[in-house]
């Protein structure tokens, strides 16, 4: 792990402007960045513009973690970006981006944003200009401080200072392979705290969705939020609903799916934006059934976080099956006390929750459908060999089917062989005996007789022919 306390003295002498640690001071290598990230800073050197890495990557490489991604800042536009590369694709309104395509990575680049500005946006002179650097872009924001665009080029001293945390604002320059920090992120690195640049309650407001990345920080890094940054959070919490559906539902996988679930789950339980976010099951949660607490939410978390951790992959489908699983049973089990079938049932338990969810959180609809199938297909299990086993098994998502089975009621004898003759069915093995199991599910098939040939009574025998 690279040393990062070091740093303490010289960041006292240099407060309030800009620090340089130098190739010698910090160590960390370029063999252990991404090549294709170099490749696009050395380019951008060897065209006259400057290229940093910046954000998460230097972050991680200080603490000694793997980097998941690479994130590139440079003065060049948009548009001087495109020219430099065949592979490069702009996306997005309100932030303006270039995407260089790879083989098998996406390197982000972006241009050096400036401080906020309140002005109106000025129209372009000429609708193909959008990525010209003489263009006048302007910061939009609405009525309640929160940022619609952002397309201001800046500094980037400028631009480390609209990040959102300090411990993200670090860069490393291509140039001298140095370590730039404009904001006290390496104090806070060292220190381990999630502290927001500038105002917390300004910039929580500017970006909701900063409240969810501060916990997601705080859990996987093992680091506090630093106390006012808390008490913004905590106050701002009801506002979390402000921000896109489609966004918080990315956020939340990245929560849930970061192997620190639970540790996600109680920063966001104690500071509130669980309860903004999942109103009803929150409510829900916090009741008891027949004077026993809903424990299992909990256990599918430590469930989850251990199966990634060990490098397993949970698919959002079975992640919502896991959590909100027994939330979905008490809905279903309430309708067929109305009457309702069992598939009718599922489909109106699942109906209910994503009208509940999807106004605030929007869960896609294929992942709506494939979480239903999840829940109304455990009958299916039981039924062995039941109609037509192949097609149940040529089943896109029987596997995880089979893992929400094995993961929920797993401790069972009789439900692990049925699982169990289920897999090796599915491998083209010998199938798994289960006496008695299939006799109670399938008619027992009737042993057909051999039927006699009669003999014909008038025939001669060849003896007495001869």
């Amino acid at each position: 792990m690279t040393t990062i306390k070091g740093f303490g003295n010289r960041m006292k002498k240099e407060q309030n402007s800009s620090v340089v640690i130098t190739r010698q001071e910090h160590g960390i290598s370029r063999k252990l960045m991404s090549p294709n990230a170099l490749r696009v800073l050395y380019r951008l050197k060897d065209n006259g513009f400057v290229g940093y890495l910046v954000g998460g990557c230097v972050r991680d490489l200080l603490l000694g973690r793997e980097p998941k991604d690479f994130d590139v800042v440079t003065n060049a536009t948009p548009g001087e970006i495109k020219r430099m590369f065949r592979n490069c694709r702009l996306i997005g309104r309100r932030f303006r981006l270039a995407h260089i395509h790879f083989k098998d990575e996406i390197i982000e680049v972006s241009t050096f944003r400036a401080q906020a500005s309140n002005e109106p946006e000025p129209e372009p002179n000429d609708a193909n200009d959008a990525g010209h650097r003489q263009r006048d872009a302007r910061m939009l924001k609405d009525d309640d401080g929160m940022i619609l665009r952002d397309n201001v080029y800046g500094t980037p001293e400028e631009d480390a200072l609209r990040r959102d945390f300090t411990v993200n604002s670090l860069s490393y320059n291509i140039a001298d392979f140095s370590i730039i920090d404009y904001t006290g992120g390496l104090a806070d690195l060292g220190a381990g705290i999630i502290r927001t640049i500038g105002d917390p309650n300004v910039r929580f407001q500017e970006d909701p969705v900063r409240m969810l990345r501060a916990v997601r920080f705080a859990a996987q890094l093992g680091f506090t939020i630093e106390e006012e940054t808390r008490k913004a959070l905590v106050a701002a919490a009801d506002t979390i609903v402000r921000a896109a559906p489609p966004r918080l539902y990315d956020e939340m996988l990245k929560l849930l799916l970061s192997g620190e679930g639970a540790k996600c789950y109680d920063l966001l339980s104690q500071t509130g934006l669980f309860a903004a976010l999942f109103p009803a099951f929150s409510s829900w949660l916090g009741t008891e059934n027949e004077s026993f607490p809903h424990t299992r939410f909990g256990a599918m978390l430590n469930c989850v976080d251990s199966r990634i951790q060990q490098g397993g992959k949970v698919s959002p489908p079975l992640l919502l099956a896991l959590l909100f699983g027994e939330y979905l049973d008490a809905k279903a089990e309430r309708f067929r006390r109305q009457g309702a079938p069992w598939q009718q049932s599922v489909n109106a338990a699942i109906a209910e929750f994503m009208g509940e969810t999807c106004p605030t959180v929007m869960i896609m609809n294929r992942v709506g459908i494939a979480l239903r199938d999840i829940i109304s297909q455990q009958l299916r299990l039981k039924k062995i060999p039941g109609r037509r086993p192949e097609s149940f098994i040529a089943r896109h998502d029987f596997y995880d089917i089979i893992e929400y089975c094995r993961i929920t009621h797993g401790d069972k004898k009789d439900v692990g062989k049925q699982l169990d003759w289920w897999v090796a069915q599915s491998r083209q093995e010998a199938p798994v005996p289960l006496p008695g199991l299939a006799e109670e599910n399938e008619a027992p098939q009737r042993k057909r007789k051999r039927r006699r040939r009669r003999r014909n009574p008038n025939a001669k025998s060849k003896i007495e022919g001869t």
